[in-house]
């Protein structure tokens, strides 16, 4: 019987210490800033996240690439010789090309091996989201779910993962075309924070305004224990974008008061989802009511 590997991308937000728990790999998107070409590592061997982020709060900005599909060919010909099938995980397709790109080198590559497998699932997430379904597709492996099995319940799962982040604005955002908003959202006003999910479809999507930083991390409390399910039985993913120490301890207690869930897990916005969102978001991940049509009108 053939082994499974399940690979993510930069877009994951998965640290090193989640990596290896999960035994979880990750093809390299490409961070690009004057014109030089910096693989996007969940590390952070190329440059701190005070760097990054330091870079973007001076106003510069910095783009970003897909995986390249060289990256994608020399990961997957890596466990395929090793004789494994592959579940790749992806960023959404609406906020990245990954998972079209991936899907053209995996039929190549098939060719090339006939006994193997490989799925490319649309996660439907971004950052810690997209870590999410890729945590529990490691989980249903370590269960001794097989290949197919894992694949269907990693797309059930997508449009169950809750996700709501606060930014101080959505210029970074627009600017990258990674935001689906109104100009009733696009406009900054003093002291307002924007609040976003991702919705069914995976498009990053404003739903409230709230004035005040403290208050807005209180919100985003409040709107995950109305959709979570059964907190105590799961973790709770915190990712920031290299956010205050005091604001980050605030928002870990405050989830731990309210909903006090298995753990807590606080991951840094890597390099891709941060060059798009820029510096301090804060967000919440963990699973809950499916996610639909209409979720935009819940809050």
């Amino acid at each position: 019987m053939r082994k499974i590997k399940i690979l993510v991308d930069s877009c994951s937000d998965l640290n090193k210490d989640l990596l290896d728990r999960y035994d979880l790999d990750y093809c390299k998107m490409n961070t690009v800033y004057h014109d030089e070409e910096t693989p996007a590592s969940l590390n952070w061997e190329y440059y701190s996240p005070e760097e990054l982020y330091g870079i973007m709060r001076k106003g510069e900005r910095l783009t970003t690439t897909q995986v390249p599909i060289c990256e994608f060919e020399t990961v997957f010909k890596k466990y395929l010789d090793e004789e494994y099938d592959i579940i790749y995980i992806g960023c959404s397709s609406k906020q990245s090309g990954s998972v079209n790109t991936a899907t053209l080198v995996a039929n190549n590559l098939l060719e090339e091996y006939p006994d193997a497998k490989i799925a490319c699932i649309d996660s439907l997430n971004a950052s810690a989201g997209e870590g999410l379904v890729a945590i529990y597709a490691a989980d249903c492996l370590k269960n001794g779910d097989d290949f197919d099995t894992i694949v269907s319940k990693a797309n059930g799962i997508r449009n169950h993962v809750r996700q709501y982040v606060t930014v101080n604005t959505l210029e970074w955002l627009r600017k990258a075309g990674r935001v689906k908003a109104t100009s009733a959202f696009l406009g900054d006003i003093i002291n307002v924070k924007p609040i976003l999910i991702s919705d069914y479809e995976g498009y990053q999507v404003p739903i409230k305004k709230v004035r005040g930083r403290k208050n807005s991390l209180h919100e985003l409390v409040e709107l995950m224990a109305s959709v979570i399910d059964n907190p105590a039985d799961q973790t709770i993913y915190i990712a920031h974008a290299d956010a205050e120490k005091e604001e980050l301890d605030l928002l870990k207690d405050t989830l731990q008061t309210r909903l006090n869930p298995k753990s807590i897990e606080v991951v840094y916005i890597g390099p891709i989802i941060g060059a798009s969102i820029g510096p301090d978001a804060i967000g919440i991940w963990a699973l809950g009511k499916e996610i639909t049509a209409d979720t935009n009108s819940e809050a």
